[in-house]
């Protein structure tokens, strides 16, 4: 069974992701890993769309049970049709945006004060985090998602972002028992593949 789990940065897509492969029998594979070159400080050179889908792709059909997490709105049309079911977060944009400081001060500490580089690199972040709900945002946002969930070939599941991590977990294993769900969606897949 492939999975994503998707939302705004900061709503909690890869930790969701990570505690479900602890629990459960997924390989999780977060966007990110394959978004990004590996460089310190981090998240400063992006991969080529093609390097970075072939990278994740020969990953996701590695494993039967897969868990993506992130955005794959610009990744490519074949991805609307990857999943048999899709997680899409939503958390309040005050929330969310205190969430995403915490976790810069945490990530980089003292140099994100002392280092020029780190210091606007992160400005620039969640400058860029922020204009999430902003409708006329050409980034990822919350219409470019809602957009992207009518073309999904499968189930979406939505959670509210400030759950509890253990309801967010329990209410996605309920979905995966559930086999209602997992029937929906395959016909679904396949009235859109016939169509």
């Amino acid at each position: 069974m492939k999975i994503l789990i998707f939302g705004a940065s900061g709503s909690g897509t890869t930790t969701l992701g990570k505690e479900i492969e602890k629990r459960t029998n997924f390989k999780h594979l977060d966007v990110d890993t394959y978004y990004w070159k590996k460089t310190t400080p981090p998240f400063l050179v992006k991969i080529p769309l093609n390097e970075r889908n072939k990278n994740l792709k020969a990953d996701f059909k590695k494993f039967n049970n897969v868990i993506v997490s992130g955005s794959l709105v610009s990744w490519g049309k074949e991805w609307e049709s990857s999943f048999d079911l899709a997680i899409f977060i939503r958390l309040d944009n005050e929330v969310r945006m205190k969430r995403l400081l915490k976790r810069e001060q945490e990530r980089y500490g003292e140099k994100l004060v002392i280092n020029n580089t780190i210091k606007q690199n992160s400005k620039d972040f969640l400058a860029w985090a922020n204009e999430y709900e902003n409708t006329n945002f050409k980034g990822r946002s919350l219409k470019s998602h809602m957009d992207w969930i009518t073309l999904l070939n499968c189930e979406v599941l939505r959670i509210d972002g400030e759950m509890e991590l253990n309801n967010k977990i329990k209410k996605v294993l309920t979905a995966l028992k559930n086999p209602n769900s997992n029937e929906r969606a395959s016909k679904k897949k396949q009235t859109r593949n016939n169509s």
